[in-house]
């Protein structure tokens, strides 16, 4: 059942890539067919990623709200140059705003500079791109708190007594590194209570659920590792059924989506995982961009920017530089609550 749901995912995906052709393919404005005015682009990191897929759910659902066309334009492969391509045909083909999850904060800054300066809005969500490239961040939640709740997790499932190795998407993602920063920064806080809780090793699964599987396979292989965090939705899940396969007693904890990892929170593989409704990002990004494009706000520091059913947001400043709009806090899954959220995203 779960290969069959992934198919689907992947269907869908390259389905709505393909309806959205005028806006995502090859060629000219003039060699294409013509936007429409309020043609909005949401770039994921990646193709075959169900948590960017709900994300593009909620900037679907925004766009409807606010008038306007979204259109799905995935990378053919998990690389800011991939994206810069996709990015880089949106300009020559005339989209009014962009909408990217960046899998390199530095690398797309000409390709956005140049649709910002063609009159294109442009936001980052999810994972943000440099300040000077984008006119706002939506941001999932705080990634101080995220990288706080990791370690203290792990904490909880170790009783402080065993090394930890952490799973990341990309080694230039820009929030996985800021997560693995703040992290780190709640180790060095107090190291009395986490002197025998080492940090072992960081891997990388590129957002792939194999690769994450092999990379989580290793490192079941180093007896020091007794949990591993997964701050990605695709390789928690993909990290869950390695260790469920492998009756490994290792733990897990990190960000994923309750549909996906239900059954290994109920069977004790995954205790406890967080995340936010990714839906929401998308949508928050949906009324930013409108917002934008129509001139009605202007992402600066201190503003008051409407974000539909989900109210109101005051703009403050992103840690990285710039200014960004903050969805909410983590939603922590758990025996006690995963069957109220399990179908939810």
């Amino acid at each position: 059942m779960k290969k069959v749901l992934k198919l689907l995912q992947i269907t869908v995906a390259v389905t709505l890539c393909l309806f959205a052709a005028a806006g995502c393919g090859g060629g000219k404005k003039d060699e294409a067919e013509a936007l429409p005015d309020k043609t909005y682009a949401f770039i994921p990191k990646d193709l075959q990623n169900s948590y960017m897929l709900k994300m593009y759910t909620g900037f679907q659902t925004a766009c409807a709200e606010t008038g306007s066309k979204a259109i799905y334009c995935p990378p053919s492969s998990a690389t800011a140059d991939m994206q810069a391509e996709v990015i880089n045909q949106l300009v020559e083909q005339g989209v009014s705003g962009i909408a990217v999850a960046a899998n390199n904060e530095y690398d797309l800054r000409n390709s956005l500079r140049a649709a910002m300066d063609a009159g294109i809005s442009v936001v980052s969500l999810d994972s943000a791109v440099i300040d000077d490239a984008r006119q706002l961040h939506i941001q999932q939640a705080d990634p101080t708190l995220i990288g706080k709740t990791l370690i203290q997790s792990a904490y909880n499932l170790t009783g402080g007594n065993g090394g930890f190795a952490i799973l990341s998407t990309t080694e230039d993602a820009t929030n996985q590194n800021d997560w693995i920063e703040y992290m780190e920064k709640e180790l060095e806080s107090d190291p009395v209570k986490y002197a025998g809780m080492p940090l072992i090793k960081i891997v990388y699964g590129n957002d792939d659920a194999t690769k994450s599987a092999s990379e989580t396979a290793a490192l079941l292989d180093i007896p020091e590792v007794k949990v591993i965090i997964a701050p990605t939705a695709v390789g928690l899940a993909a990290a869950c059924q390695t260790v469920s396969d492998s009756g490994s007693d290792v733990k897990l904890t990190g960000l994923g989506l309750p549909s996906e990892i239900a059954p290994y929170i109920r069977s004790g593989v995954c205790p406890s995982a967080y995340l936010w409704n990714p839906g929401d990002v998308g949508y928050m990004a949906g009324f930013a961009i409108s917002a934008l494009n129509a001139g009605s706000a202007t992402g600066a520091l201190g503003e008051t920017m409407d974000f539909g059913t989900l109210g109101t947001r005051t703009v403050t400043q992103a840690a990285e530089g710039g200014t960004e709009a903050v969805l909410g806090s983590l939603i922590e899954f758990n025996k006690d609550n995963i069957d109220e959220w399990e179908n939810s995203f």
